[in-house]
């Protein structure tokens, strides 16, 4: 039924934002996925808590734009595209040009760029698809090129040689976020710079790269270190290049205490090694080419992989003595490409960046001045720890597809960044930068390019900012930051629309402070496998959400994320969380038949004191619910909501109300009396009012099995909406009238639970068949539980005696206003002989347990060393089992004798 039912409200137009409306705005840009990509466990959380809050709002009353779209994912979808024409036309991209090739990557994402949407339909993402966007389309490639511009001329982008993340395989720098760090088996070797002699100036370095040495320039120590004070400013011989001197230098970066107290330096390949290469002016020869082969150093290794290198420049150390040790396998923290799988390689490039200072400060003041706000607040250290001491954002990337680099180089030496309506130059000699630009830059602008900035359209006007931006913790820094970063730079334009508080909230209003993106940022946790391990191929724990909508449903898919998603806490699931939450669906389902079978219908509810202490219970509690699931709500706690509205409907509604609203309509209603036919309506008019609103409640987390069997309760009835996607939120007051709790219904109906629970427990105890009626005298009266006398007969199975009752058993019962005891015929309801075959042999169990626990705590050895946390454990099995012991003996004695 979901594909039918999704359909329905695309088509009706519920998921479609109307600029025009007067009804107050509330907006969320889906974080967009990568056109390569399939909806993954974290992708389903992200989207169910997205969606939790959009089909909320939209039935609060707000105007509601979730807009959607997709990420050109330039790495990604490169790689994909080249394996696959290597794989069919046996070609690279060289093969056929720039332009060509970049025709077949959107051929590519025409056939095979739509998997995600497909999967977010199936879950039930109430989202606009009739603004869906995506990174690389027209209308944000003009921001894109706006906001590049404007960050040229100010000298806050820039071109120079820096220190990269490179992929020898992809053959292009990569951001932090997509080097992915493993411990792997090397080689630790120590190697002798200087002298071979003992007596004369020399020092040890070790590494784990032996191939970097061709880059080294200098030796590192601690100005303190004595060992070395002689050595600064000396130079040693590089073993293989006669003409190059190592300088021996001091800089504090050096921990004395760490090996021998002497660093290599190969400014060209290691980031720490390129800042001391700054701090003391050294020469920074680059001695790999971009696929990872030695290059340009005149020396035998020169066109040998990095890795053949390393052996073959490791053997040619040894023969001239200058390795002194090495530790094989030597485990250490490797950073591996996450697209291509090898190891990256630290590399001086040539590259475009952003000047982050400024735009970093702007982002952090936005937190610090509560412009936007950081669900949950413990996150916000890590905020600042990031924006406070950000580095310089490397733009470029050295690919094909994406955004590119809107800068020309003329023959002489020229340079010009061109805007989105400048005509740029032509002519000889005259060339564009070959590079594309970080799929971060486009997806950095998203919350407002998508509305069509830099354009003053009708969605900035009515939508932005964004109201909550909902992402995990894990991408605060590579995403979030940078969003906040463009935001506030956006608003310091000179005509963008952003400017001067004419979108959003007034720069009055904010104290002349920039204009946010979005006023919350909400970051879940990850999703974790049922051990709390992180999901991954290597382990084989991962889950396909797209397995559980097939197996359980999509509903059972959201209500296990949700009813689990509390802000900043990982979430572990399993598959019997999604089992548990498919019978929930199920629960609803079976209630919502019975209520329909029993009359259940929605209106206005009677005066409250025409109802029962059971109808104005439940009224009570759902009031009491629906005030606690709006108030986490509010605070993005999904996990206390759901859970709370689970507990209510199984618990309260289910087991107990429905218990009793059996007893209170008529089975026959042609004989009932007029109090009775009175009580029955009134009970149908509140089992439809309770079951009307917890479908309501639970609609955002579960919204197809909600909305089937909201329509088959209020289907004809006038006044009602066509969906429950656009039905009304349940409001205060709208369960009880506004009445204060019925502090005497809520006591009887915990002493009628409590009292159920107990005869339900002294039946098991006797063996009586659950099926089994059980002549009972109680005095109900003095219970002060006459009202509810039918529906404890009911529930637990006793019948009023007769006039030849002869009690056989009793128990007491303490409840809040009296200790009662229930005398009970239990004559001809048990098998006394299989009864007590079962009842020895369960004291038998419980002695073995008495005996075991005995031992243990006999024997003095065990208690001396066992940790005191084992030693309470046996001492509460042995309490618990001469407990056992106790009630089961009890049990066998009042059996009548054979």
């Amino acid at each position: 039924m979901e594909r039918d039912l999704y359909e329905g409200w695309v088509k009706a137009g519920y998921f479609t934002a109307d600029t025009s409306s007067d009804k107050p705005p509330f907006s969320i840009v889906l974080p967009p996925p990568n056109v390569t990509g399939q909806l993954h466990m974290g992708h389903a959380l992200d989207h169910t808590l997205m969606d939790h809050m959009a089909r909320r709002k939209r039935m609060q009353g707000y105007e509601v734009l979730w807009l959607p779209g997709s990420d050109h994912a330039g790495i990604a979808t490169q790689t994909k595209v080249e394996a696959k024409l290597k794989e069919t036309e046996g070609k690279d991209r060289f093969d056929y040009g720039r332009e060509e090739f970049v025709d077949r990557v959107w051929e590519w994402k025409q056939e095979y760029g739509g998997v995600i949407q497909s999967q977010m339909r199936a879950i039930g993402d109430s989202v606009d698809w009739s603004r869906e966007r995506f990174t690389l389309d027209d209308g944000l490639s003009r921001a894109v090129q706006t906001i590049f511009k404007e960050l040229f001329d100010r000298g806050l982008i820039y071109r120079a040689n820096r220190m990269v993340n490179w992929s020898p395989v992809l053959q292009t720098a990569i951001s932090d976020i997509e080097v992915v760090y493993s411990d792997d088996e090397g080689e630790l070797v120590s190697i002798r710079y200087g002298s071979l002699n003992d007596d004369e100036p020399h020092v040890i370095v070790a590494t784990t790269r032996v191939e970097t040495m061709l880059g080294d320039v200098a030796v590192a120590v601690h100005p303190e270190d004595e060992r070395y004070a002689d050595l600064v400013g000396s130079t040693l011989p590089h073993p293989f290049l006669p003409d190059r001197q190592m300088v021996v230098v001091a800089d504090d970066y050096v921990d004395p205490d760490f090996g021998t107290g002497a660093v290599k330096i190969t400014p060209a390949h290691d980031p720490n090694d390129f800042a001391l290469g700054q701090r003391h002016d050294l020469p920074m020869p680059v001695i790999m080419d971009e696929t990872g082969h030695i290059c340009d150093t005149g020396t035998e290794f020169d066109g040998m992989d990095r890795y053949e290198a390393r052996e073959k420049i490791r053997l040619a150390l040894d023969e001239q003595g200058r390795i002194v040790g090495r530790k094989f396998p030597y485990v250490h923290s490797v950073g591996h490409s996450e697209r291509s799988g090898e190891a990256i390689e630290p590399r001086l490039s040539l590259q475009w960046f952003v000047k982050v200072e400024e735009l970093a400060k702007m982002a952090g003041d936005a937190v610090r001045e509560g412009d936007t706000v950081i669900y949950p607040a413990s996150q916000e250290p890590r905020w600042f720890d990031w924006v406070d001491d950000m580095h310089d954002w490397c733009i470029s990337r050295q690919l094909w597809w994406g955004h590119r680099i809107p800068i020309w180089y003329g023959p002489d030496g020229e340079v010009v960044c061109c805007g989105p309506d400048d005509e740029p130059p032509t002519g000889g000699g005259w060339h564009q930068d070959e590079d594309v630009l970080d799929t971060w830059f486009s997806s950095g602008l998203w919350p407002f390019s998508t509305m069509g900035w830099p354009e003053n359209t009708e969605e900035l006007r009515k939508f932005y900012p964004t109201s909550v931006l909902v992402t995990g913790y894990d991408i605060l820094f590579f995403w979030v930051a940078r969003m906040m970063m463009f935001a506030t730079f956006a608003d310091t334009i000179e005509g963008s629309p952003l400017a001067g508080g004419e979108i959003g909230v007034s720069a009055a209003e904010r104290a002349d402070r920039p204009q946010v993106p979005f006023r919350d940022i909400f970051l879940h946790g990850l999703v974790r496998d049922e051990q709390g391990r992180k999901m991954s191929k290597s382990l084989g724990n991962g889950i396909n959400p797209m397995d559980w909508v097939r197996d359980y449903g999509a509903d059972a898919l959201r209500f296990t994320l949700a009813r689990g998603a509390n802000p900043g806490s990982d979430l572990p699931v399993g598959e019997d969380s999604a089992q548990s939450s498919r019978n929930f669906a199920t629960k609803l389902y079976n209630a919502t038949k019975f209520a329909l079978m029993n009359g259940a219908q929605v209106g206005d509810l009677p005066d409250r004191a025409a109802l029962t202490d059971a109808d104005r219970w439940i009224l009570d509690r759902l009031e009491a619910v629906r005030a606690h699931v709006d108030m986490a709500l509010d605070k993005y706690e999904f996990s206390w909501a759901n859970e709370a509205l689970y507990k209510f409907a199984w618990g309260e509604f289910c087991d107990w109300y429905l218990e009793i609203a059996k007893v209170q309509i008529p089975r026959d209603w042609d004989a009932a009396s007029e109090q009775e036919v009175t009580r029955g309506i009134n009970t149908q008019l509140v089992l439809g009012r309770v079951l009307d609103s917890v479908l309501r409640l639970l609609h955002p987390a579960m919204p197809y099995v909600t909305e089937t069997l909201w329509k088959a309760l209020t289907d004809g009835v006038e006044g009602y909406a066509p969906s429950l996607a656009i039905s009304q939120w349940p409001g205060q007051n709208l369960t009880n009238g506004g009445a204060a709790a019925d502090e005497d219904a809520v006591r009887r109906i915990n002493d009628v639970e409590k009292l159920v629970t107990e005869l339900r427990r002294f039946r098991s105890d006797q063996g009586v068949k659950p099926t089994q009626k059980v002549p009972a005298a109680l005095d109900f009266a003095a219970a002060d539980l006459s009202e509810l006398e039918d529906a404890v007969r009911s529930i637990v199975r006793i019948e009023q005696p007769k006039e030849d009752f002869a009690a056989t058993a009793s128990i007491e019962v303490r409840l809040s206003q009296a200790t009662v005891t229930v005398e009970l015929d239990t004559s001809g309801t048990v098998d006394v002989a299989a009864e007590r075959k079962r009842l020895e042999k369960d004291l038998a169990a419980a002695q073995k347990e008495l005996d075991n626990a005995a031992k243990k705590l006999g024997n003095q050895n065990f208690l001396a060393k066992a940790p005191e946390k084992v030693v309470e454990g046996i001492r509460e099995r042995q309490r618990v089992a001469q407990e056992e012991h106790e009630r089961i003996t009890a049990r066998l004695e009042s059996l009548p004798k054979a």
